[in-house]
């Protein structure tokens, strides 16, 4: 049981994992291996831990000290009686190690961790409670922490707290469960609950006592989890990114789904941000980190051109360190596929405390922004596994047209014929991306061929910008080799430089119909660096021949108004990188160094 979770949660980290298991006689067992997580499973094979109905279980991604066994968790406290895993940092470990060390405390590891299982040791000791020492422990610590701790005298019981970091319950018929996200869980039970800020949960099999970090009871919500558990299974895919590339029509439909009606943007989760209040909006400030931040940066077009309200589009771990002028005027949009980017959750909490409304853009259920925000537009591209995000981003993007649309209607920014054109265009995008996907079998062809390209460039304009800058994080990501996107506009002011005979450029051509003239303009651009001897590969929409004369290759999306092309010229770049990272014989699921959510700053 406890493998299995981990299974479906190693995409949060797979530097190296481990388990602890407490037996019907109170004897604490455990296991840990440096490696993804199937090192641990070979160790269980061969050396198979004793039965036991009580247990927790960790994968890690790295932060103090390196991805070693000695490192790995659970990590020991109180002479081995008690095991603790953690998720997080805790930013004052040193200083309780220095305290512990002159009290005779020994350490294995170099972590962080370490220092919280033996503190908690002491405190079990003093106290001769589990429970108990754990309120005392959780109040020494400053960071963000998760921590799940059992004690061999406590055999039916894991206590766990959270602070800046994700837990949630799941609520099973004489079990009950923690993880980090619902997928751990979700083939035992769709009934969860999440936990909130600097709460403490203790579970049994048969009971769940919510308190906050004093002990004072908390009364909490269940809810229900929207999918099951074959949805974060391969499938029969060859990867997890495959799948989740495959299912991007189906993540913007669920998207759309219900949310139009009668020719008219609804939002139920919106309703209670009245017309007033969102007339009264005079700027939106969109904060996300990487792929989200893209996402951002192509509704800002959008929501501009349609509702008429300057966006600007902020790195959340940059916008609450430079004190931005905010005030109860401006609307904060987060984005985060988890809902747990702590760099995000941190600039949502700024923005409230500075007066301003906040909307999250969020694909997870009960995750902790959409819970610090006023109010959550639920993308339904259901769980991406894969570490670098495809569906959720095309599902964040249909989130926010959905939204630049609505607000178009309330100010009136918009006719109520170019409303309903703009609508028709989104509702035809899943039909036009599965178009995309089954004609890329000669970007895979091109990905195969260019197997040994050290450095990839990417160009584009209006919309097609951020694509270019997704593009390349795509490859860096998947492939570890240079890449990098630029607007095409820039290129004679210093990117040109880079071109040299063979280079491989991607240009994301922008639709010749469109009434701003930029096609002949990236025209030019491929006709500037082709001539420095650029290999030129155009993303160009079907019937555009102007570029053929300039480009080596063209890979042809359907015809779509220039707002929507985004949503169709992401997904060739998207299976470059992924058949790159192939052709090279990478892990495309679980790239080096990264992790899928980042729940610490």
């Amino acid at each position: 049981m406890l493998m299995g979770g981990l299974k479906r949660l190693e995409y949060r980290g797979y530097d190296s994992a481990g388990v602890a298991i407490v037996d019907d006689d109170g004897a604490i067992e455990t296991a840990k291996r440096a490696g993804k997580l199937k090192v641990l499973a070979d160790e269980l094979a061969a050396n198979p831990l004793h039965a036991g109905r009580t247990g927790i279980g960790h994968t890690r991604w790295a932060t103090h000290g390196g991805p070693t066994d000695r490192n790995a968790h659970p990590h020991l406290g109180d002479e081995g009686r008690l095991a603790l895993i953690h998720n997080g940092i805790i930013e004052n470990f040193s200083e309780l190690k220095q305290e512990l060390e002159a009290e005779g405390h020994t350490f294995e590891s170099e972590t962080d961790t370490e220092v919280a299982a033996v503190l908690l040791g002491r405190e079990v000791r003093r106290t001769g409670d589990l429970r108990e020492a754990f309120r005392a422990t959780v109040g020494r610590l400053e960071g963000a922490f998760t921590l799940l701790a059992v004690h061999r005298d406590a055999p039916g019981l894991v206590v766990g707290a959270r602070r800046n970091s994700p837990l949630v319950i799941g609520l099973g018929e004489g079990e009950n469960f923690f993880g980090s996200d619902v997928a751990a869980f979700v083939e035992y039970t769709k009934r969860a609950v999440a936990i909130g800020q600097d709460q403490i949960v203790a579970i049994t099999a048969d009971d769940v006592v919510v308190t906050d970090f004093d002990g004072v009871p908390v009364e909490v919500e269940p809810f229900e989890v929207a999918w099951d558990a074959s949805a974060a299974e391969k499938g029969g895919w060859s990867s997890f990114m495959r799948k989740e590339v495959s299912e991007q029509p189906e993540a913007v439909a669920n998207t759309i789904r219900g949310r139009i009606v009668e020719g008219e943007v609804h939002i139920p989760e919106l309703e209670s941000f009245g017309d007033d209040e969102l007339r009264g909006i005079r700027r939106i400030t969109i904060v996300a980190c990487g792929t989200a931040s893209y996402a951002g940066l192509v509704a800002k077009y959008a929501i501009e051109q349609w509702a008429r309200v300057p966006v600007e589009v902020e790195l959340s771990h940059e916008f609450r360190y430079r004190e931005p002028v905010i005030d109860d005027t401006t609307l904060v949009l987060s984005i985060s596929q988890s809902g747990e980017t702590m760099d995000t959750l941190m600039a949502v909490k700024y923005a409230r405390e500075q007066g301003a409304r906040t909307i999250s853009i969020c694909n997870t259920q009960g995750a902790t922004i959409p819970r610090e925000s006023d109010a959550v537009v639920y993308t339904h591209a259901g769980p991406e596994v894969a570490v670098a995000s495809t569906k959720a981003f095309v599902a964040q993007i249909t989130a926010l047209y959905l939204f630049g649309l609505h607000l178009a209607r309330v100010r009136g920014t918009l006719s109520r014929e170019a409303l309903t054109e703009a609508l028709t265009e989104l509702q035809e995008i899943p039909a036009k991306i599965e178009t995309v996907l089954g004609e890329s079998e000669r970007v895979a062809q091109l990905a195969h061929w260019m197997a040994d390209t050290r450095s990839v460039l990417f160009l584009g304009r209006h919309v097609g910008f951020p694509i270019a800058l997704e593009g390349a994080l795509k490859l860096k990501e998947l492939a570890y080799i240079h890449a990098e996107g630029f607007a095409a506009g820039e290129l004679k002011h210093g990117p040109i430089a880079l071109i040299e005979p063979g280079q491989p450029v991607f240009v994301v051509v922008p639709s010749p119909r469109g009434s701003a003239s930029l096609h002949p303009k990236v025209v030019s651009n491929i006709q500037e660096i082709r001539a420095r001897g650029a290999r030129v590969i155009a993303i160009a929409e079907a019937g555009d021949a102007a570029v053929l004369p300039f480009a080596d290759e063209v890979i042809r999306i359907p015809l779509a108004a220039p707002l929507f092309e985004p949503l169709l010229a992401v997904v060739p770049l998207q299976v470059f990188a992924m058949e790159l990272s192939q052709a090279k014989g990478l892990d495309v699921d679980q790239p080096r160094n990264l992790a899928k959510s980042v729940t610490v700053e």
